[in-house]
């Protein structure tokens, strides 16, 4: 069965072109499942039938497992024995006969504008590092990166005169986001009066955001420096880079975007995904009209 396994994430890394990271994530997906069949005494993986995913699912819910959590275990499950199957490893994949659990989207928190705009004024603009913290808030709100694609960006990735940048998102895929006239600025000033400080050519490898040993910056350096800011700010919300990205995409549908331009930016490979923000945004309506109509 760990043959099985090990030759299902080679699959994945090398014709797939998943991450690195993605892939680790399956391994430990289908490993928890294989010592689970260990202690159900099943050995050969045609045993495992559809009731034994089922019981494995209901364990992971007794275990307080949540209901996209164990959505992510099934469909990691799904694609295995898909592989099993297609690949006449097994007679049948069981996970036909296996429902997925109903998923209660949580809506992700936004900042409004006032806040995000209290944020990027805190950062000290006279400092090496505060110079680099603004041009990294700048960018996140500007352009909705996420953080691994903000810390690997280069300075090949700069297309400045044009107002964009190139991103390399989830599997390595490639996008080309607008930048806006803000972030520009303060990604210039930066390049100019900051990063030659912090640079150390042996370690900084041509990356644009660099620590002070001069390598690239970590994600949990991104962590600390919005979570530093926003405390500063005074702003009483859990804020993490992330939440950057999700008041990008809001921001951009309260003002009219077009859903699918807004994909585009986010680089979603399904417009489902996308669709959350809708739902933030009718819950922003709903807030303005309970806030201001006579009987709201």
């Amino acid at each position: 069965m760990r043959e099985f396994i090990d030759e299902y994430l080679t699959l994945l890394l090398l014709e797939k072109n998943l991450s690195e990271n993605s892939v680790k994530s399956y391994k430990s997906d289908l490993f928890r499942f294989l010592n689970f069949l260990e202690e159900k005494k099943v050995t050969d993986l045609s045993e495992a039938d559809h009731k034994i995913i089922s019981q494995f699912m209901q364990q992971l819910k007794s275990e307080g497992l949540t209901a996209s959590s164990a959505s992510r275990y099934l469909s990691t499950l799904r694609g295995f024995f898909s592989f099993l199957s297609v690949n006449n490893y097994i007679e049948k994949d069981p996970t036909d006969r296996v429902s997925s659990a109903k998923i209660v989207r949580k809506l992700p928190a936004v900042l409004s504008f006032n806040e995000i705009e209290m944020i990027l004024d805190k950062p000290n603009v006279d400092e090496k590092l505060g110079l680099r913290d603004k041009s990294i808030l700048e960018l996140l709100y500007s352009s909705g990166l996420r953080v691994s694609e903000l810390i690997d960006l280069k300075i090949s990735d700069l297309f400045l005169g044009d107002e964009v940048i190139r991103v390399f998102g989830k599997g390595s895929k490639q996008r080309i986001v607008p930048v806006g006239s803000s972030a520009i600025y303060w990604l210039n000033e930066y390049m100019i009066r900051s990063r030659p400080l912090l640079e150390r050519k042996i370690h900084s490898k041509n990356h644009i955001y660099l620590n002070t040993r001069g390598s690239k910056l970590s994600r949990m350096g991104v962590w600390k420096i919005v979570d530093r800011y926003t405390n500063e700010a005074g702003i009483d919300k859990e804020v993490h880079p992330h939440t950057f990205r999700h008041s990008f995409a809001t921001h951009l549908l309260e003002g009219g975007a077009n859903l699918r331009s807004v994909q585009e930016m986010l680089g979603h490979s399904d417009i489902s995904t996308t669709q959350i923000y809708t739902h933030i945004d009718r819950e922003y309506i709903k807030q303005i009209h309970r806030d201001f109509h006579p009987r709201g």
